[in-house]
């Protein structure tokens, strides 16, 4: 795809759709989006299964015309018993990760409580389906990392499209 491709999407089931149409023998499609840095999404296409989306900072993401798309498909699904697994599973492997001491002071919790819920009521920090790109190799624990503080956002989709045997393809298109 292209980014003249991406201007006419305006909706989740848009990209979907432009996904499918890429597909060779309903193979499963990943999308790729980048903000300047900001943040980046996966999504995921298998055949005419709901798309799985990963966007490596929520409240970033919401604030830019494509990663609203997706952050308010995300945000909907809160409501759906996988999503509420999906989100449950990557917030406890974000607490595994990132735990922090027991000692926390009162005005660090304040200053985290204030940082929990961005543009719309997006959290800061990953959001999505981690496990999406497992079955290829990259589990959620290395895909958590590439999206933590300090990652730079291009050079995690390299890195993953590398993992993935496909980071020609990605130079390519940037």
């Amino acid at each position: 795809m292209s980014e003249t491709e991406l201007d006419e999407v305006e909706t989740l089931a848009d990209l979907a759709d432009l996904a499918r149409e890429a597909a060779q023998d309903d193979d499963s499609v990943l999308v790729f989006i980048e903000q300047e840095d900001a943040w980046f999404a996966v999504i995921r296409v298998d055949g005419e299964d709901d798309p799985r989306i990963f966007v490596s900072d929520g409240a970033a993401a919401a604030r830019s015309s494509y990663g609203s798309v997706l952050t308010d498909e995300l945000v909907d699904r809160v409501g759906d018993s996988d999503f509420d697994d999906d989100f449950d599973t990557l917030v406890a492997e974000l607490d595994d990760e990132g735990a922090q001491s027991e000692a926390t002071s009162q005005e660090e919790e304040e200053d985290d409580d204030q940082g929990t819920a961005g543009s719309g009521g997006v959290p800061v920090g990953p959001l999505g389906d981690c496990e999406l790109l497992a079955d290829l190799g990259i589990a959620s624990g290395e895909l958590l990392g590439l999206s933590g503080e300090g990652a730079v956002p291009g050079d995690a989709l390299s890195e993953i499209a590398e993992a993935l045997g496909c980071g020609e393809v990605l130079e390519a298109v940037r």
